[in-house]
C-alpha cells in the first residue's frame, strides 16, 4: 500500500464533511433512487463528485466502486479499487440526525488496506490500515473482549431477531440496540463502544468496507453471514451479511445462526 494511501482517505474523508455539512438535511434537495434502491439527496451527489475527481485524479491506476455512480467493469481489471459511501445513513442525514458518516475505502485485490469513516456532526474520525491498527480521532482503539452472548450489546436491525434465522429457531437472549448508518454501527464495534453487530440483509460493498478493516485493526473479527471472510471488488458488489465481534462473539453468534436460512431481502 502506498504509505499516503490512508492520509489520502483522511484528507478526503475531511473535506467531504465541510461540502455535506454545508447542506441542512431537512431542506437538502431528495430524490427516491429506482426499484426502491432509497433516498439520494443533493448532499450525496456534491460529496460524490468531489470524491470521483479527487481520489482516481490521486491514483490514476485504481478502480472506482461508489453507491452514487454508475457502476462499470473496468474496476474488476484493477487490482486497486476505491470503494465509497458518500453518505452512509443518507435518511438520517434528511431527517437531521446526526449520525450519518462518510465511508473511504482502499481494496487490494479483494482486501482492505486502509479505511476511514467520518461522521463530521459527531466530530469522529475512525481510521485504520493494514498492520497499522485503528484509532479513533488519533486514539488507538480495541474491540470488546466480552465473551458471553447474554450480557453483550449487539447492533442489529429487529428484523434480524426473527426465529427463522436461528438454528431450532432459538433466537439468542442479548441486548438488542441499534443506529441507522451500517459505517457507524461497525466503527462502534471496533471503538469497543459495543459488544458487535450484525446484519443478515445482504450488505452492498460500500457500506462495510472501510467497517470490515476498521475492526480487523482493532483485534476483532470480521465474516458474512455464513462466517467466511469478507471479499471486496466483487462483480456483483453486494455480500451476505455481516457479524462483527471480539472472537468469543463473532464465534457464537455465528454459530447460533442457521446457515440455511435464507438471510433477509430488501
Amino acid at each position: 500500500m502506498p504509505a499516503t494511501d490512508l492520509q489520502l482517505l483522511i484528507d478526503a474523508a475531511l473535506e467531504a464533511g465541510k461540502i455535506a455539512t454545508r447542506y441542512s438535511g431537512t431542506t437538502a434537495q431528495r430524490w427516491d433512487k429506482p426499484n426502491g434502491a432509497g433516498p439520494v439527496t443533493e448532499a450525496d451527489l456534491a460529496v460524490n463528485t468531489m470524491l470521483e475527481q479527487r481520489l482516481p485524479t490521486a491514483r490514476p491506476g485504481y478502480g472506482w466502486l461508489s453507491e452514487e455512480t454508475e457502476d462499470s467493469s473496468d474496476r474488476l481489471t484493477r487490482e486497486r479499487v476505491f470503494i465509497v459511501d458518500p453518505i452512509d445513513g443518507t435518511r438520517s442525514f434528511a431527517e437531521g440526525s446526526r449520525t450519518w458518516a462518510h465511508s473511504l475505502a482502499v481494496a487490494d485485490r479483494g482486501e482492505v488496506i486502509a479505511a476511514v469513516i467520518y461522521l463530521p456532526l459527531r466530530d469522529l474520525l475512525y481510521t485504520a490500515a493494514k498492520g497499522q491498527g485503528a484509532t479513533l480521532n488519533g486514539a488507538t482503539i480495541r474491540v470488546s473482549d466480552i465473551a458471553a452472548l447474554e450480557t453483550a450489546e449487539i447492533l442489529a436491525a429487529k428484523p434480524n431477531m426473527d426465529p427463522r434465522h436461528w438454528r431450532q429457531g432459538q433466537v439468542p437472549v442479548f441486548d438488542r440496540v441499534y443506529r441507522p448508518s451500517l459505517a457507524y454501527r461497525m466503527a462502534l464495534v471496533g471503538q469497543g463502544r459495543f459488544d458487535g453487530m450484525l446484519t443478515l440483509r445482504p450488505s452492498w460493498e460500500w457500506d462495510i468496507a472501510a467497517g470490515d478493516l476498521l475492526i480487523r485493526e482493532a483485534r476483532g473479527y470480521c465474516s458474512d453471514r455464513l462466517g467466511h471472510p469478507l471479499q471486496f471488488n466483487n462483480a456483483h458488489p453486494r455480500l451476505n451479511g455481516v457479524i462483527a465481534a471480539g472472537r468469543h462473539i463473532h464465534d457464537t453468534l455465528h454459530a447460533l445462526l442457521d446457515p440455511d436460512s435464507t438471510g433477509i431481502h430488501p
